[in-house]
């Protein structure tokens, strides 16, 4: 079994990624920290874009291989056999799934906002975060927001270094109460008891719905963890849903939201929140983020027949 199924399969995937104990690097000043964040021009793992009058960057982390028959679907009951048919339709290897990791930077005001932290390098991934922000034009000691979708490993992960100190010290951590319980609950049962203690000075919680910045509001999707949030965020007429994990795999999520993974906590709300989000998402043409779809993650859901497809969104002309 890999690591990535081990830490899966145990719920909140906060095991194994603190190596050391949860100490805190020294903050850098807060002049520095407050520096606006520069713009920089695109490199191969950052995708620039706009909604509405907001800036926002997708930022590339890894990559997540599974072979296929460790795949969250197969350990939940998918056939081998349906996960290779989903893999060939979507033109992808059909050995492995591969799940990219793209956590989004949106810039929100005097807000550097930064939606989950990544992997840190944990679970195979290239750890290529922290070198994507800056390639964004923003340092770490600049982020002011870290919003968290969940608190499994290849979202909470790059929150600390290998040492166990603050990647990103001069921010604020944002989830839902809910995840934030279940999360201090499982901490020592998962090993994670170091990262819970070097982030838990930093973390603030929130309800259901609740605006966490000027133009960014979580919402609920329920399944995958106990206080799972996407986050819509909105300027003008323009949004865009940051899906988390509600939604894994273009290839197969969007056409079979119908099997389960084993990696929800909750199969049923998972399958629910799935098939909502294609839904609405065909039926209000709603711009989505999938931080495991391939980078950058941007699109929209189309109805093609009984079913839905996704249409990746094509990258400006140079």
């Amino acid at each position: 079994m890999t690591p990535t199924l081990k830490l899966a399969v145990s719920g909140l995937i906060l095991a194994a990624l603190v190596g050391a104990g949860g100490c805190q690097r020294q903050p850098e000043t807060a002049d520095k920290a407050s520096q606006e964040a520069t713009v920089a021009p695109a490199s191969a793992d950052v995708r620039l874009f706009t909604v509405g009058a907001l800036r926002l960057a997708a930022l590339r982390d890894g990559v997540i291989v599974v072979p296929v028959a460790e795949s969250p679907w197969v350990q939940a009951g998918a056939t081998a056999e349906q996960v290779r048919e989903l893999l060939t339709a979507g033109g992808a290897p059909t050995d492995a799934v591969h799940l990219p990791l793209q956590p989004l930077l949106v810039r929100d005001g005097d807000r550097v906002v930064l939606i989950d932290a990544g992997a840190g390098g944990q679970m195979g991934t290239a750890n290529l975060l922290v070198g994507s922000l800056r390639a964004a034009g923003v340092e770490p000691a600049q982020v002011t927001d870290i919003l968290i979708s969940h608190a499994h490993g290849d979202h909470v992960g790059g929150l600390v270094d290998a040492e166990g100190a603050l990647v990103f010290p001069n921010a604020i951590i944002r989830m839902s109460a809910l995840e934030w319980d279940a999360a201090q609950a499982g901490a020592e049962a998962h090993g994670a008891g170091p990262l819970v203690a070097a982030i838990t000075p930093k973390v603030e919680t929130f309800q259901p719905g609740a605006q966490v910045t000027p133009s960014i509001r979580a919402v609920p999707l329920k399944g995958h963890t106990p206080g799972h949030s996407g986050y819509e965020i909105a300027s003008g007429s323009e949004r865009l849903l940051y899906l988390g994990d509600a939604l894994h795999s273009s290839i197969i999520s969007v056409p079979r939201p119908d099997l389960a993974l084993v990696w929800d906590s909750d199969r049923a709300a998972g399958v629910a929140t799935r098939q909502d989000i294609l839904k609405r998402g065909a039926t209000e043409q709603l711009r989505l983020y999938g931080v495991h779809f391939p980078f950058p993650g941007l699109g929209r859901i189309e109805r093609r027949g009984e079913g839905y497809v996704w249409v990746a969104e094509a990258a400006p002309a140079a």
